[in-house]
Formats: C-alpha cells, structure tokens, sequence
C-alpha cells in the first residue's frame, strides 16, 4: 500500500494535520492495524518534500503546534495519476502465514499445531469483523464496507489455505 497515496486521498477532502489524517485512515480501513503517528508524520514530510502537500498554517490551542496540510494540484496529479493504475497481485508465497509454515517445516516445529492456532485466530477475527459489518451502527458507508468485505474475503481465502495445507501436511 502507499500511505502517501492514501493520505492524499484524505486530504482532498480538506486540508487536516497529521491526528486528523490518522483518525480519518483508521477509521476508513477499521480491520487494518492503526497507523502509528510517526508513520503518518513521516509520510507528511516525503509528501512536503516531493512538493505533493504543503503547510496550510500552524495553530497552537493549549497544546503542542499543531501543522494543517492541504493537498497541492501535484499532489492531485500524483493521486489521479495512482487511481489510474491497477495493482499488482500481491506475492502471497511471501505472507507471513506462508513463512511461519515453511519455517516450522524445515526447523522441525509443529507446523500442524501452529496451522490449528492460526486457524482459530483466523476464525475469531472472522467472526470479529462478520459482527462488525452486520451489526454496525446505522448502515455502514459504502467505503467501510468495501473495507470490511476485503478483508473479511481474505481471511475466507487464508482458512480455506489452512484446511488444506493442514490436509496436505497431515499425509
């Protein structure tokens, strides 16, 4: 994923500061882990540097200074230009599932007792979100959905994977 991209994408809708910009991407992508503030900061600066945001103003209410961001016409080019792309199919041979497995293959772990203990974190985190979606408050913005439906598909696909790399190991 580029979070610079993503963060473009949030600021389009107005010029915010980095808390602003993490809320609103954490809360566009509830089943992804939360972005740390210095991951968004970070991303803040490439962006400044490569002239895709600029500083809107500081402010300083009883707290630290506070930097708004706002989204340069490059930076729309930039976002337009990353829309227009299509992306690759991730490399799914180098998941971590998948590397965890092999490893415990090849180091002589218990690769069939780590495949049950993930099945059951992939089941609860399934059941977790399939919760979510159906009984979130109100009916659920297109783009959380949209979210949520991905990485509920996902986790589908990673325990399909587990049932039969259990089955094939089991032989």
């Amino acid at each position: 994923m580029s979070l610079g991209r993503v963060l473009l994408g949030v600021l389009v809708d107005g010029p915010a500061h980095g808390y602003d910009l993490k809320r609103a991407h954490d809360e566009r992508f509830p089943a992804a882990r939360p972005l740390a503030f210095g991951q968004v900061y970070a991303t803040l600066a490439r962006l400044e540097r490569d002239g895709l945001v600029e500083v809107a103003g500081t402010e300083q209410a009883g707290g630290p200074e506070r930097t708004t961001y706002a989204v340069t016409e490059a930076g729309r080019a930039a976002l337009a230009d990353w829309l227009r792309e299509p992306e690759t199919p991730g490399p799914y041979a180098a998941d971590a599932l998948v590397r965890k497995t092999v490893t415990a293959l090849h180091a002589g772990g218990d690769a069939l007792a780590f495949l049950d203990r993930q099945r059951a974190v992939h089941l609860d985190a399934m059941r977790s979100l399939t919760r979510a979606r159906r009984d979130g408050e109100g009916p659920p913005d297109v783009a959380t959905r949209i979210a949520l439906d991905h990485t509920i598909a996902h986790l589908d696909a990673d325990l399909r994977w587990l049932e039969e790399t259990r089955e094939r190991i089991g032989r």
